[in-house]
């Protein structure tokens, strides 16, 4: 099945001050009451897979209280190798490592990509634009160590250039050079996004498919500096023209609010139930499906990008899914998929599920 998590260890690490947790190849389910430290495993693993945390945690907020510091490994076997992650905290500070090598974030992510699902994900369809551009960055950062560069471009430069704008002294000459370098970084995200996307829309489409047959969804970009012609999605430079024409028209008001109106950091991906916008007119069903399709279709485009699947945590859904969706889950990742799955309930999992499972009770008594 290729590369895949065997042993997680975590020392000084949150709730815990000593833990070791052994992995199954297939299924994982970790089973306890609430705060009994089952998200913080899970955490564990993604920073490890992805170089960082759903949480968004300090280096600070990762270690254990009264404790100077943090250390989490996570041994990855499969294909013939051996692969220890690390990554500690020290002094405020946090640190990756492969195979005892100090590396960047980007040293982890990868080898064994991660896909999380977890409650805060079943609103995503409802809540603002930043949380769905969140959503495609971060899966795209994990299959390409370029699309992280090029993100952090951007975002780099468009605090300098907000910066600029706020400065009503800055000379034209200036902002102008600034509007170049927008242009050039913004131009490429947008292309690296805009592939990604259509490559997660023609997997969510087949997965919603199974899941709601009577139902038909979409999912489209809507980029802030207007309508992109499918046909120039791929073409950066034509990209570019469309930036530098919505960056001319909007400069006056972007000067007399400081602040960047247009580019991929306002731009919107928009979900559609049945050819109706399903933020304003999907039931919570419909949305919790659309959420779940898009997990399942970032496992399917992971293989089909990297020819290897992602480790996937799922941290506590199954209570807040029904029935059907927590089968549409089970079906998945029967196989070849990796999953580590947390609950309060064994009650969700049928019997058959759990004799093929590897099922871990977590608890004060777990931890020592």
């Amino acid at each position: 099945m290729g590369i895949y998590a065997r042993t997680l260890t975590v020392h000084n690490y949150r709730s815990y001050e000593l833990y070791e947790l052994e992995l199954d190849e297939g299924v994982t389910v970790l089973v306890g009451p609430n705060a009994a430290g089952k998200t913080n495993l899970v955490e564990a693993l993604q920073l490890l897979t992805a170089g960082q945390s759903f949480r968004r945690p300090s280096p600070s907020d990762l270690v254990r209280d009264g404790a100077p510091g943090t250390k989490i490994e996570l041994r990855l076997e499969g294909d013939g190798r051996v692969l220890d992650m690390g990554m500690t905290v020290e002094r405020g500070r946090r640190a990756f490592s492969k195979n005892g090598k100090k590396v960047t974030a980007s040293g982890v992510r990868g080898v064994l990509p991660s896909v999380l699902f977890c409650p805060d994900h079943l609103d995503m369809i409802k809540r603002s634009a930043s949380v769905r551009r969140a959503a495609l960055d971060d899966f795209g950062v994990q299959l390409n160590e370029s699309y992280a560069q090029l993100v952090g471009a951007y975002e780099r430069t468009l605090e300098q250039r907000n910066n600029l704008l706020k400065d009503r002294f800055a000379s034209h000459d200036l902002l102008g050079a600034w509007d170049d370098a927008l242009i050039t970084a913004g131009a490429s995200v947008l292309v690296h996004r805009l592939a990604l996307l259509e490559r997660v829309r023609e997997r969510l489409v087949d997965v919603y498919a199974r899941i709601a047959p009577r139902e038909t969804v979409d999912v489209r970009y809507r980029a802030s500096i207007g309508d992109i012609p499918a046909a120039s999605a791929r073409d950066r430079d034509a990209v570019a023209s469309c930036f530098a024409a919505a960056l001319a028209e909007t400069r006056e008001d972007e000067v007399r609010r400081g602040l960047t109106l247009v580019g991929p950091h306002r731009d919107e991906i928009v979900f559609l139930v049945d050819g109706r916008e399903a933020r304003s007119f999907a039931s919570q069903g419909q949305q919790r499906s659309l959420v779940l399709a898009w997990k399942i279709a970032e496992v399917e485009v992971t293989y089909d990008i990297l020819g290897r699947y992602p480790i996937l945590l799922l941290d506590d859904v199954m209570s807040e899914l029904d029935a059907a969706r927590r089968e549409s889950i089970m079906r998945f990742v029967e196989g070849e998929i990796q999953t580590v799955i947390t609950t309060t309930n064994l009650g969700y999992f049928s019997d058959g599920i759990l004799d093929a499972s590897k099922v871990v009770g977590i608890g004060e008594e777990k931890r020592a």
